[in-house]
């Protein structure tokens, strides 16, 4: 992999690793649920399931 590749992969963790924080966690725990999920459960796991779908395209495209 190239360099610039690679900064991608570490500008993916840092977002996520923002997601994941306790202060943006925090604005998704309230007690409403959307289709019966808490969502805060929804939020990470779709935060999560995406994060899977973006590593796998950008290893797909620029594996070398």
């Amino acid at each position: 992999m190239k360099k610039r590749h690679i900064q991608k992969f570490v500008i993916i963790s840092l977002l996520l690793w923002l997601a994941f924080n306790f202060p943006v966690l925090l604005l998704f725990s309230s007690a409403d649920a959307i289709m019966g999920i808490p969502i805060i459960y929804f939020y990470i796991f779709s935060v999560w399931t995406l994060s899977i779908i973006v590593s796998f395209i950008f290893l797909k495209k620029y594996n070398e």
